[in-house]
């Protein structure tokens, strides 16, 4: 599948995922407020743990700047519950296992590890505006910096 070119600009396609308990929570439920929307590879490995704690470290801050996180990723319910319990993660982490909403957002694609191809989430992070658009995307995340350039992003913006 050939992959979405979304930009800067372009409204946010909407979803509806569950998270660990089965809660559905739906883009255009969140309306009204900016969300920090990431992508990631898969649950409690190096790279994502990093990325997971970081923001976990700042949701307060994300919080206070009236800022929704979630974080979407292909693995299923059982697999979210156990990477939120180990990590204390505060926010969504929302399963997309038939890859619609990965596809939707043009985050799913060939990836490279140890000269292996494969298809996969790539590592991306879309900042949606209160009226569905998308306002700012990073398609190349360091985990050790990103969560503190995105908040750096929302504070410009609120």
């Amino acid at each position: 599948m050939k992959d979405n070119n979304l930009k800067e600009g372009d409204i946010a396609p909407d979803f509806e995922l569950k998270d660990y308990n089965g809660v559905s929570l739906s883009l255009s439920s969140l309306r009204g407020k900016y969300v920090v929307l990431y992508f990631y590879p898969k649950d409690d490995t190096p790279g994502c743990t990093i990325e997971a704690k970081s923001f976990r470290d700042s949701y307060q801050e994300f919080l206070s700047l009236g800022v929704v996180v979630v974080g979407i990723s292909v693995d299923d319910q059982s697999s979210h519950k156990r990477f939120c319990e180990k990590y204390a993660l505060p926010f969504p982490l929302l399963s997309d296992e038939n890859l619609e909403v990965v596809k939707a957002y043009g985050v799913w694609g060939s990836k490279s590890l140890y000269g292996k191809i494969f298809e996969g989430t790539n590592r991306i992070t879309f900042v949606i505006d209160p009226d569905g658009k998308i306002s700012k995307i990073w398609k190349k995340v360091n985990v050790n910096s990103h969560t503190n350039e995105v908040l750096d992003y929302v504070r410009s913006l609120v």
